[in-house]
């Protein structure tokens, strides 16, 4: 019995310490978890003097980087970045583009194997032919050969849905690691899409895609062509950082696709995570990149992106 009494008072406070354990599992699970997932943002920056001569010796401290326009701290940096390209190719083969079909088809690929020749192995294409209707004739490869297969198959009919081309090779951009890019081969002239600018401009910015149309003059069909008074797909390149061409088919056309890979080539890359943005800042975020020691200097960039601002 004696033996008894005397561990009563080590079980009580062995019971006592369970207790308290308990109650701080109980207390910790009844918490509120928070959890902040913020995003880096990267953005693809071409910069170019007066005389259009691309400059690709600056370094982080040159640039300024405003979201929503509060400063950010630029996290990340590279010099002529080699993160891969994932570039979807549009061409447009509707009615209006018979006579340049062929000059078009060379021209592309020239390109296709001037990427995979230089630059980063893991560079890769995807080729969507658009009339009134949008065909993927070859997901993300890097043999020039599937291309030429199914370019020799194309033949011009019907009208051109240019904004529904952009909308649906948008999302597969999406899930592609390293750079993305759209490069839309047309005459200008939307006349089928059941989409709107605004959905192709909105697809185009949640893939972080640089748009580049290359429009065949001279131009036959201007109708599409225009919003609200601006160019309706110079308006997209510039919001996403690319810029539009106005080749003819030939040796003018080649240049294009070769300025398009000099520019892909000499980007730098700026990262960075968004800080001390407002509660209130909405889904689109607007940035604004400069280069404040250098302000004969022209950048482009995209507008902007979709994203949530972490609480």
């Amino acid at each position: 019995m004696g033996r008894r009494r005397h561990h009563r008072p080590q079980l009580r406070r062995l019971l006592f310490g369970v207790a308290l354990l308990l109650g701080a599992v109980n207390a910790a699970a009844q918490e509120p978890v928070f959890k902040v997932d913020v995003r880096l943002v990267r953005l693809l920056v071409t910069v170019k003097n007066a005389a259009g001569d691309l400059v690709g010796s600056l370094e982080a401290r040159d640039f300024a980087v405003a979201d929503n326009g509060v400063k950010q701290d630029i996290t990340v940096f590279e010099h002529q970045t080699t993160q891969p390209l994932s570039i979807a190719l549009l061409i447009d083969i509707s009615a209006s583009t018979a006579k340049d079909l062929r000059y078009e088809i060379a021209s592309v690929t020239k390109f296709l194997e001037a990427l995979v020749q230089e630059g980063n192995p893991d560079d890769a294409a995807s080729l969507y032919a658009f009339n009134d209707q949008v065909t993927l004739l070859n997901a993300y490869t890097r043999r020039v050969s599937r291309f030429e297969e199914r370019l020799k198959t194309l033949k011009p009919e019907a009208g051109t849905s240019l904004y529904d081309a952009i909308y649906l090779a948008a999302p597969a951009l999406r899930e592609r690691q390293g750079r993305h890019v759209i490069v839309a081969i047309s005459d200008g002239g939307d006349t089928t899409s059941a989409k709107k600018f605004k959905d192709a401009m909105d697809a185009a910015q949640k893939a972080d895609a640089i748009f580049y149309p290359i429009v065949v003059v001279p131009i036959t069909n201007p109708a599409g062509r225009n919003t609200a008074g601006e160019h309706a797909l110079e308006t997209l390149a510039a919001n996403t950082g690319g810029r539009a061409f106005y080749p003819t088919v030939g040796a003018q056309l080649d240049r294009t696709f070769t300025e398009i890979l000099r520019d892909l080539r000499t980007q730098y890359l700026l990262g960075y995570y968004p800080a001390r943005l407002p509660t209130g800042a909405g889904a689109f975020h607007t940035v604004r990149v400069e280069i404040p020691r250098r302000p004969e200097l022209r950048i482009s960039t995209r507008s902007g992106y979709y994203g949530e601002v972490a609480r």
